[in-house]
């Protein structure tokens, strides 16, 4: 079986994402690409010579009878009508985060996915897929340092442009930390407070720029998450999580030792996209075989949707206030509670 996907959304992380597909993952072929932009739609399908229908809107690429599953890298606000004229359809979907950009739309997906009665929806939460962040999942749901106590994280990137908003820090940025921390230690959230301290003088005036965010959750782990969005030496995620009998670490990317000009040193990254490109790879391979051999995705679904953004939205609350913020969830359904196989189970 060949998983037929139709994409909608071909900018950056679209289009690496449909290379991936139809050059270095197995079991899956895109058959259908629609955009705003027409013209770069068929751009990208002729650059790539894919045997692909170029399709004038999202419903009627979701509608076409060959496509089985839908792969949403558009613009965030249109994902949630992306993702339910999916699941209306009955069609599997990949999507890039948000799943949607208000908790209410999140709320939404999950109803109708319910109502359909199977899992439809992987959200590309990649850091679940990352080899350095499943070996310290696996560290830590093997108590190999007995119970997590207290996490610290740091999410720098070198720069960003004038583009980039002060509200991004949150909900494009620390997102990520948000997802994955919450899947390492198996707790749910119960504060955030934002902190600031000295602006540094390479952020734009729009950005406060950098910012700490303390999470504390129900059993009582106390997260510090550093954002520093212009820190210029590079690209750098950083997590250490402090248990009761050790200590354990995200290990650095991996990079020759040099010996040179009187320096010993090694290399570090200054593109994102070269920090998860192989998790990028599982993740999309994941999605393809776990619907094969089980007839639904297992990886982040539509509620780690959702709880990521009830999160956001209260640390966005957090860093405009100054004020502790709690987080208030909806009881989780029965639905979602059911065990999937973890990443790291599918990758060791």
């Amino acid at each position: 079986m060949t998983l037929r996907f139709g994409v909608i959304g071909t900018g950056a992380i679209g289009r690496e994402h449909m290379k991936r597909i139809e050059n270095k993952l197995s079991g899956g072929k895109i058959v259908a690409v629609t955009d705003v932009n027409q013209e770069a739609a068929k751009q990208v399908v002729t650059q790539m010579k894919l045997e692909a229908d170029v399709y004038p809107d999202d419903r009627s690429l979701v509608a076409a009878d060959n496509v089985d599953a839908v792969l949403v890298t558009s613009w965030g606000p249109a994902h949630e009508a992306n993702v339910l004229g999916a699941i209306e359809a009955e069609k599997y979907v990949f999507v890039e985060k948000p799943l949607a950009t208000t908790a209410e739309g999140c709320m939404k997906i999950i109803e109708a996915e319910m109502n359909h009665g199977k899992r439809l929806v992987q959200v590309g939460f990649m850091r679940r897929y990352d080899k350095g962040y499943v070996q310290l999942k696996k560290a830590i749901d093997d108590h190999f340092i007995g119970e997590p106590l207290m996490v610290r994280c740091a999410h720098r990137n070198p720069e960003v442009g004038e583009s980039y908003t002060d509200d991004m820090a949150i909900h494009d940025t620390l997102i990520h930390e948000i997802d994955v921390l919450h899947w390492l230690i198996d707790d749910e959230y119960e504060s955030v407070s934002v902190s600031f301290p000295k602006k540094t003088k390479h952020a734009l005036p729009h950005l406060r720029d950098p910012r700490v965010v303390t999470l504390e959750t129900k059993g009582g782990v106390l997260i510090t998450a550093e954002v520093f969005v212009n820190c210029k030496y590079g690209y750098d995620i950083q997590c250490e999580v402090i248990g009761e009998e050790g200590i354990a670490s995200l290990p650095e990317v991996d990079s020759i030792s040099f010996r040179k000009r009187a320096t010993l040193g090694t290399n570090i990254l200054m593109d994102w996209k070269q920090r998860f490109i192989e998790a990028y790879d599982v993740e999309l391979q994941h999605f393809i075989d776990s619907i094969k051999q089980s007839g639904e995705p297992s990886g982040p679904n539509a509620w780690d949707g959702y709880v990521a953004a009830i999160t956001a939205d209260a640390a966005l609350k957090a860093s405009n206030s100054g004020q502790k913020q709690f987080i208030s969830l909806k009881e989780k359904p029965a639905f979602y509670s059911v065990k999937k196989e973890n990443a790291h189970e599918a990758m060791l």
